[in-house]
């Protein structure tokens, strides 16, 4: 009840302090322009324009009311085939989200995360905390292509790379998901990259998998089997959780436009580094020359373009794509 009272009182402060921005700053222009001073007319409109910018994301996150959208959420990065580059890819990713996280203002931890041989990850799972964080990141699901020289490769060739990246919902007290011992496996091994002599000499990290599905989560971020266990219950009730509200959506997308045979694996967005740069979202047409802002975190308009087109209907959901 706290943190609904918290999230309120923060949307009506918000409302609030927009309406007397607005209402001040045309008081401001009124003035300037009575008294002919160029320069506080100038200076109230640069406070609307900003004003507008707060506006505009608010309007988006009213779009955030699915059932699960308010929750915390896990990001989950696999590196594709390609080896290397692949893997410094997925490590790419990993700094741009967990930069888009902090620029936001959520906290981040991570629970699992496997070092490619030479450079990168395999994989990475992240936890990111803050309100609404399922709701911007659920369009995030799907690959993601990279297109550079490749510092990798003597020749200086140019290298097409594919990692993917898995978005899914914290499950909460609200939601109540029931999970058979029996339909899953548990494997313990040793954690892997820094963490202390206790963490790699260990049994400590969990992996379970889901028979039924074929579902696998891993946490190794706590130095007791017992706690990572527990967690790694949580991320598999949060992934069976989130596979049956994508079965709800593509049966309402089918519905609704007749496509079928989408999967979540299509390409939803190119980064073009060489021979120009360019980031492309193939889903809504938004794209944008500031290459070095989007990986450092810059995700906002991708986001916001993917979820009103999916909630106003211009795309039913992330996995919508010709």
């Amino acid at each position: 009840m706290m943190r609904e009272r918290t999230r309120l009182e923060e949307a009506i402060g918000r409302y609030r302090a927009l309406e007397a921005s607005l209402n001040d700053n045309l008081e401001l222009i009124e003035m300037g322009e009575a008294e002919g001073d160029a320069a506080i007319v100038a200076e109230a409109e640069a406070a609307l324009k900003a004003a507008r910018d707060v506006a505009a994301e608010a309007e988006i996150e009213t779009l955030l009311s699915g059932e699960a959208d308010a929750n915390d959420t896990y990001v989950e990065i696999h590196a594709g085939a390609g080896g290397t580059e692949s893997q410094d890819w997925a490590q790419m990713l990993l700094r741009m989200y967990t930069r888009w996280a902090e620029r936001k203002g959520y906290k981040v931890e991570l629970m699992e995360r496997h070092d490619g041989e030479e450079a990168g990850i395999k994989s990475a799972t992240i936890l990111v905390k803050g309100h609404n964080a399922f709701g911007w990141l659920k369009t995030e699901s799907g690959v993601h292509r990279l297109v550079r020289i490749s510092p990798y490769d003597s020749a200086a060739r140019r290298h097409t790379s594919f990692s993917s990246v898995w978005v899914y919902p914290v499950v909460d007290d609200k939601i109540d998901i029931e999970v058979s011992e029996a339909d899953v496996r548990i494997d313990t091994y040793r954690s892997s990259g820094a963490g202390g002599q206790h963490v790699n000499t260990t049994d400590s990290a969990v992996r379970i998998t889901h028979i039924p599905t074929g579902i696998v989560v891993a946490c190794q971020n706590e130095r007791s089997q017992h706690k990572n266990r527990a967690t790694a219950w949580d991320m598999l009730r949060a992934r069976l959780y989130e596979a049956e509200l994508q079965k709800r959506e593509d049966a309402a997308a089918a519905q609704a436009s007749g496509k079928t045979d989408i999967g979540w694996g299509h390409q939803i967005r190119s980064y073009v580094l060489q021979p120009y740069q360019m980031v492309k979202d193939l889903r809504t047409g938004v794209e944008t020359s500031d290459t070095d802002g989007v990986l450092g975190g810059d995700l906002d308009p991708f986001m916001a373009a993917a979820l009103a087109a999916r909630v106003k209907g211009g795309v039913e959901s992330v996995e919508d794509i010709d």
